[in-house]
C-alpha cells in the first residue's frame, strides 16, 4: 500500500488532488468567516452549495493524506454538483435568469449587494471558480494517474 502511494506521488496525481483540497479548504474557511465573523446570513443556494463544499474539504484532506488517487472517482460528483449550483447562482446574480425563476423568495435575497466580499467580489461567482477549479484538478489526478 504504501508503494502504491510513493507511485502515485512519482506520477503526478498527489499534486493536483492537494491543491484541490486547498481549494476546498479555503472555500469552506472563507464562507464561514463570511456567516460567523461578518455575519452575513447566506441565501438558500449558498446553503445548498455548503452542503457540497464541506465533504469535499473533508475528503479531499483524508484523499491528500492518504495519497488516494483514486479520490477523483467519489469527488468529483461532488464538485460537478456544486459546480450547478454554482452556476444557476451566478446566473441569478448577473440577472441572465428571470427574477420569477429565483428560489430565494423568503429570506436572504440570492442577488442582493449582501453577496459580494472584499469590495465587490461576488460570492456567486467565488464559489462557481472554486468548483471549477476543484473539478478540474480532479480531471487532472484522474488523467496524471491513468497513465
Amino acid at each position: 500500500m504504501a508503494e502504491a502511494a510513493v507511485s502515485d506521488r512519482d506520477r503526478g496525481g498527489w499534486a493536483p488532488l492537494f491543491a484541490a483540497w486547498l481549494v476546498a479548504l479555503i472555500a469552506s474557511l472563507a464562507v464561514l468567516f463570511v456567516g460567523e465573523v461578518m455575519d452575513q446570513t447566506p441565501c438558500n443556494l449558498c446553503w445548498f452549495q455548503r452542503t457540497f463544499m464541506f465533504p469535499l474539504a473533508i475528503v479531499l484532506g483524508v484523499a491528500s493524506l492518504r495519497a488516494d488517487s483514486a479520490a477523483w472517482r467519489y469527488a468529483l460528483p461532488l464538485a460537478v454538483g456544486g459546480l450547478l449550483v454554482a452556476g444557476f447562482h451566478s446566473l441569478l446574480y448577473l440577472g441572465v435568469i428571470p427574477e420569477r425563476i429565483m428560489p430565494c423568495s423568503q429570506g436572504v435575497s440570492c442577488t442582493s449587494a449582501d453577496m459580494t466580499i472584499l469590495g465587490g467580489l461576488p460570492l456567486p461567482l467565488l464559489a462557481l471558480a472554486a468548483f471549477g477549479a476543484i473539478a478540474t484538478l480532479l480531471l487532472m489526478t484522474r488523467s496524471r494517474t491513468s497513465l
